[in-house]
């Protein structure tokens, strides 16, 4: 009979890796299918519920890291990371996962069910918080950038930022899980945390619904981005061939203005332009800005005597050339660069516009700042690897929807892509698409206030409060589950009569 009863468990957990591992695996790539990662972690948690730690430690582990290891090309072939990077990395996320899963479980099976429910996606989310805070990636690796096309839900980051996301995306299977836990033992109490749970995510997306809804602002203007794929190296180009590249880009800007483009945005590291060269390259578009009256935005690598910037150029008609300096690099790539620290607004339109670069929008800070100072749209140029031209081409989408203003971004190795403040894709194509990639767009310029402007980060500070709350309860049950009943006099006495 132990034989059979071992063949099962192993067989439940063998399941409950697999089923888990491939919903992660679908439901947070490169190119996920959002409803997928909604149930990812649903087979581990049934299993925990009913097995040892160790065990749910392990299935917990293995399902995730088996699950993540879907980006190990991206690390390999893309940020040219060494062999161990991306499984190191996962591994650690998978440890975290781990923790979540058996802090639920403890709660669970002391009969702290409502604290088990909140305890499982708040250790989460304050690890996200924190990976955002203490590490050069900010946001990516989010769970909540799995959702970005379920424009519904994607409203919720307004108020909360992506971590109001990530909290109910874990909130979901953990109720499922305590309901049928539940069902014969306390039915009432399972349909109460069911039912809260449900009701909570019901009311969010309505609230993103009624938000998708409301009409569309007449403040508009057309944006013109251009890419090309065909000086994809890095380093990029200098010298002649910097200048030949510019000229070019210069007269597809130009048919662009002529189309009555406003602003024309095109990618980051274009070429390298020294203090030699910084003259030309300021000639060559502000001429083109001068005849047509279009404002052009324009990424290079700014060598000076005593810096290297990652520099986006802003050249508006009869005007002096602004700059804004990339803040956020990525890490190998451009640690020879000096991060900027200002923000660059434009007032052109009617409502300010703001520059930023690529990995900037990976994290909620400068986006945050340009909403606070009334931005209706951000000009971004940028540089993606390809494969990923989904995945990080859409994060500066949640930017927008968090901080009220409309996008355009112009990638090399991914999209040209114009989004609004709701998160929707207006309009959108390949950089390899053509020898020169163009788009051309209307885009609201309007400014929508949100509560994430207002309270920032509030929500990560509420799930760390959570989770330290059900960490001391936890240690509560554990210590009255250990302490010793006192014994009755009378029992003594009872005891002593016995053993005489």
């Amino acid at each position: 009979m132990s034989f059979v009863v071992s063949g099962r468990r192993s067989l439940a957990a063998i399941l409950a890796i697999g089923s888990s591992a491939v919903l992660f695996w679908f439901g947070n790539n490169l190119h996920p299918l959002w409803p997928l990662l909604w149930f990812a972690p649903l087979p581990v948690l049934l299993f925990a519920a009913r097995s040892s730690w160790r065990a749910a430690a392990a299935v917990s582990w293995l399902s995730l890291w088996l699950g993540s290891i879907a980006m190990w090309h991206y690390f390999r072939s893309a940020l040219l990371a060494p062999l161990w990077v991306a499984p190191m990395i996962y591994a650690i996320a998978a440890f975290l996962f781990v923790l979540a899963v058996l802090l639920f479980r403890a709660l669970l099976l002391r009969g702290a069910f409502w604290t088990a429910l909140l305890a499982f996606p708040a250790l989460w989310v304050s690890c996200e918080y924190v990976h955002n805070i203490a590490t050069p990636d900010g946001t990516a690796g989010s769970l909540a950038y799995a959702q970005l096309n379920f424009l519904p839900f994607l409203q919720l980051a307004s108020i909360t930022g992506p971590w109001g996301m990530s909290f109910l995306l874990l909130l979901f299977p953990a109720a499922l899980v305590i309901g049928l836990y539940l069902r014969h033992t306390a039915p009432k109490q399972a349909w109460r945390i069911v039912a809260a749970s449900l009701g909570a995510i019901a009311l969010v997306l309505i609230f993103g619904a009624v938000r998708l809804a409301q009409p569309t602002p007449n403040q508009q203007v057309k944006v013109g981005l251009i890419a090309s794929d065909g000086e994809n190296v890095f380093p990029p180009p200098d010298g002649p061939a910097t200048e030949r590249l510019f000229r070019e880009y210069a007269a597809v800007g130009g048919r662009l203005a002529a189309q009555g483009a406003q602003f024309i945005v095109m990618p980051e590291k274009l070429g390298v332009a020294t203090d030699a060269d910084i003259r030309q390259a300021d000639a060559i578009f502000q001429s083109v800005a001068d005849k047509t009256g279009s404002t052009f935005v324009v990424g290079l690598i700014r060598v000076s005597a005593w810096a290297k910037y990652n520099q986006a150029r802003v050249y508006a008609p009869d005007a002096a050339v602004r700059t804004y300096d990339k803040e956020h690099m990525l890490p190998a790539f451009e640690s020879m660069f000096t991060p900027g620290t200002s923000l660059t607004i434009l007032q052109k339109a009617s409502r300010p516009c703001g520059v930023v670069i690529c990995k900037d929008m990976d994290f909620t800070q400068p986006a945050r700042k340009y909403g606070e100072a009334g931005v209706g749209l951000m000009l971004v140029p940028a540089w993606d690897f390809g494969m990923d031209r989904w995945w990080h081409g859409h994060i500066a989408v949640m930017r927008g929807v968090e901080s009220g203003f409309s996008v355009a971004r112009s990638a090399k190795g991914g999209y040209l892509t114009v989004s609004d403040s709701r998160g929707r894709i207006l309009a959108q194509t390949r950089s390899d698409s053509a020898p020169f990639a163009t788009l051309i767009a209307d885009v609201p310029v309007v400014h929508s206030g949100t509560v994430y402007l207002v309270l920032g980060d509030w929500f990560a500070w509420v799930a760390l409060a959570v989770l330290c709350f059900a960490l001391v309860q936890l240690y509560r049950l554990r210590r009255r589950r250990r302490k010793p009943q006192m014994a009755s006099p009378a029992s003594v006495s009872a005891d002593r009569v016995i053993q005489s």
